[in-house]
This record gives structure tokens, C-alpha cells and sequence, in this order.
């Protein structure tokens, strides 16, 4: 692998980072990256596009800035230049992302305010549906509603699905030591009761549900506006 090989692999790890904000995935296996240069003096150029033309400014904002944020962070990297293509409000996006001028200076009149309430909403509807992936093998297993209100964090055999339920949970500020409960308030962390934890695992598996299907169909949008996988795209 040349040197300029090994950064450009480096760049699409730290893009990795980057989760479409409604999907819970990485810019990077969406397809959403459609090209990642890096020359040999260290300068980045990085292009997005989106399944449509319309797809909501706000989550493409956040994307746009948060592959920013994260390729700037890198050692070794002179220059960053990200951009989104192919969007009706990629103008604004990109100038506000370019100069750090936050959402509601990049659509001044138009934007209420910054996007931090937002970003949380969509991760603790990550986290939903992170919980029902890992209940779901524990009831397949025979453990009840009840039994699943009872256990703890340590309860639940190491999987992927476990690890990043536990990443969601901290972005959230939540506990995920191996005591705290399985089941929560995604909103004060309080523990889900026996009585409760029928209602919440439906809202789980719909919230899982949900997200799934919106994924679907954001993938089948995207082959369909582009004929050429992104970079680092997976099936």
C-alpha cells in the first residue's frame, strides 16, 4: 500500500464515524461518500451526495459538518475540503460548513436554531432500537418481558449489537456499566418496571422497525440515482 493509499484509508475510517443522523449508519457502508482524495502534502477532499434532491437540509447540515470535524481532527492533514453535491440547499451547507458558522447562520431566517436537540432525538431512537436488537435473542431465548426488566447491562452475552447499544447510551449520557439496568428511559435513565416493559419493548421494536425500513429504502433511492457505488460502500 503507497503512502497516499494508506491515508486515504485512514480518512475513510475516521468517516466511519459519520452516522446519517435518521439511519444510525455511516456515511461511509450508506454509500453517501462518492469520492475521498488526499494528495501527499496531506490536503483532503471529500464529495457526499444523498439518495434525493430533497433530502431534509438539516440532517445533510450535520452530516456535512460532522465529516468535516472528523477528517480536520486527523494528524497529518494540511488541508479540508468537504462537500455536499447534487442538493438544492448544498450552497449553504457547504459555505456554513466551510466557515464553521453553525446551522442557523448558514439559513439565516430560515433555521430556528442549532441542531443539538435534533441530534439528540435521533440518537436516543438509535438507542430504542439498539435495545431491541440485543432483547431480541434474550427472547427468542425465553426471557419475558419481566425477566428482561430485571437484568443488567453484565447480563447480556458480548455481541456488536451490545456494543453499540452501549455507545448510543453513553452519547446520551446514560450508564453502561456492567450494573446498570437493560431497560431505561432513554430520557432520564430511570429503570424500565416489570409493569412497563411490555410497552417499552414494543416501542423498541418499533422504533428498530422503523429505522430499518427507512434504510431500505434510502439504499434502493440512492443505486437508483447513481449508478456507481460509493466509496466504501457496502451491500
Amino acid at each position: 500500500m503507497t503512502a497516499v493509499a494508506g491515508e486515504k484509508s485512514r480518512v475513510l475510517t475516521a468517516l466511519d464515524a459519520v452516522r446519517d443522523p435518521e439511519l444510525d449508519e455511516p456515511i461511509t457502508t450508506l454509500g453517501f461518500v462518492s469520492t475521498c482524495v488526499v494528495s501527499a502534502a496531506g490536503d483532503v477532499v471529500v464529495r457526499l451526495r444523498l439518495p434525493t434532491y430533497f433530502c431534509a437540509p438539516n440532517f445533510a447540515f450535520l452530516m456535512v459538518a460532522d465529516a468535516y470535524d472528523v477528517v480536520a481532527a486527523l494528524p497529518g492533514v494540511r488541508g479540508v475540503d468537504v462537500a455536499l453535491e447534487d442538493h438544492f440547499a448544498s450552497d449553504q451547507i457547504n459555505a456554513g460548513v466551510a466557515a464553521r458558522a453553525g446551522f442557523a447562520a448558514s439559513f439565516t431566517g430560515e433555521a430556528a436554531g442549532e441542531l443539538d436537540e435534533l441530534r439528540r432525538t435521533f440518537v436516543t431512537k438509535a438507542m430504542l432500537a439498539g435495545t431491541d436488537q440485543v432483547c431480541r435473542p434474550l427472547r427468542a431465548a425465553g426471557a419475558d418481558p419481566a425477566r428482561l426488566a430485571t437484568m443488567t447491562l453484565g447480563d447480556v452475552p458480548a455481541s456488536a449489537e451490545l456494543e453499540r447499544l452501549l455507545r448510543r447510551r453513553a452519547e446520551l449520557g446514560l450508564r453502561t456499566d456492567p450494573s446498570a439496568p437493560l431497560l431505561v428511559d432513554p430520557g432520564t435513565g430511570s429503570p424500565i418496571t416489570g409493569a412497563e416493559a411490555t410497552r417499552h419493548l414494543g416501542l423498541a421494536r418499533v422504533t428498530r422497525t422503523g429505522i430499518e425500513a427507512n434504510t431500505g429504502i434510502c439504499r434502493g433511492m440512492l443505486r437508483h440515482r447513481y449508478a456507481e457505488a460509493g466509496v466504501g460502500e457496502e451491500e
